[in-house]
């Protein structure tokens, strides 16, 4: 076993600066990968990005004079700029960014694809016909566009809205047609007040009238929201205002990664929403903090993965020339869950979640 060619992995991640403590958590992530493919054939070579495009590929270039032809990282965008200068080597880049990569550089995060793809099922499942988009005037929105056009899922239309919340809530009424709805009861407790019916009819149907906000078909069955966190709830917030229910309408978003802020929010629930494996998350997280006394991160349960998918890939192949690894198409089962490669392109087979009561519940 000592006498195999050993393959070499480089590691490029912050272990300076604002972000080294999760540099630092990935590190860890990937030496107990080592520990549990339990192979000689494997060794690891961190080095520091400091989180700048400059340092990154330095620390690369230093990897490729060590013969390394194959890296875990960068984690962040930004860094990648300057990486196709090192040819030599493929990078798995933890970014679930895919638009504008350098060639050498393949992005190995939950992509926009990958979770509109669950979506995709999702709906299906459950025969949802009508579905519209909602996505904020942010710098993703033309990685959301290319999704959609790759996922191949039917969207009814497609809104951007104002993060700003007067805006967003003016957005919002105009797209669940509220005015109208709203106007639709007055008129309707006119249209009563001059009908011919008996004086107890008509005040026992305007009392009734008058505690609805709406009267009138909303034209879609689920919304799609690609946000987060505190944007979302507002989406959600201003959603329910305009007299959409979560009861009765699919609110479906983006990966929140178990936010668990989003468990006491139980007006705006259920949310229903695409994720990686929460229980071999947990189990993971649980390890890891027995290992070294500190929490996980989600990223170190991907680049512990990416440590198992390249050993899989180089059992399959004679020869490890990285550069031809991730062209044809393969499937590996990770503890993130199954990732799809093909084409130096690595998308995720998700699962899919509902809060709802404040739990989270697996749907698939």
């Amino acid at each position: 076993c000592a006498n195999e060619k050993k393959i070499k992995i480089g590691v490029l991640v912050p272990m300076s600066g604002d972000n080294k403590d999760l540099g630092h958590s990935i590190i860890k992530a990937t030496k107990m990968a080592l520990k549990d493919v339990n192979t000689y054939k494997l060794e690891i070579y961190p080095k520091d990005t400091a989180s700048n495009p400059n340092q990154t590929l330095k620390a690369a270039k230093e990897l490729s004079k060590m013969g390394i032809q194959i890296v875990i990282g960068p984690i962040f965008y930004n860094n990648l700029i300057h990486l196709n200068e090192v040819e030599n080597i493929i990078f798995l880049s933890l970014t679930n960014k895919t638009i504008n990569l350098p060639n050498n550089v393949i992005s190995s995060g939950i992509n926009a694809t990958s979770q509109l793809s669950a979506i995709k099922k999702f709906i299906k499942l459950n025969e949802i016909n009508k579905t519209i988009f909602l996505m904020p005037k942010l710098d993703y929105e033309a990685e959301v566009k290319k999704a959609i056009k790759e996922s191949k899922i039917k969207i009814f239309n497609h809104y951007l809205y104002d993060t700003e919340p007067t805006k967003l809530t003016k957005q919002i009424e105009k797209i669940t047609n509220y005015k109208t709805r709203k106007q639709n009861v007055f008129d309707e407790i006119k249209r009563i007040e001059e009908s011919e019916l008996s004086k107890s009819s008509k005040e026992r149907r305007i009392e009734e009238l008058k505690k609805r906000y709406t009267i009138g078909k909303i034209n879609f069955d689920s919304a799609i929201i690609s946000d987060f966190s505190e944007s979302l709830k507002s989406v959600i917030t201003s959603l329910l205002y305009t007299d959409v229910l979560p009861r009765e309408k699919y609110i479906i978003t983006f990966n929140q990664w178990f936010d668990k802020s989003l468990l006491n929010e139980k007006t705006l629930q259920p949310i229903y929403y695409p994720s990686i494996n929460k229980k071999n998350l947990d189990k993971f997280k649980e390890k890891y903090y027995k290992e070294f006394n500190k929490e996980a991160n989600h990223l170190g349960l991907l680049s512990y993965d990416l440590v198992g998918l390249i050993y899989y890939l180089s059992l399959q192949n004679e020869i490890f020339e990285p550069k031809k690894l991730f062209k044809k198409k393969n499937i590996f089962k990770g503890k993130i869950g199954v990732f799809d490669i093909q084409n130096n392109k690595i998308n995720h087979k998700l699962n899919f979640y509902k809060i709802d009561q404040s739990k989270i519940i697996e749907i698939f």
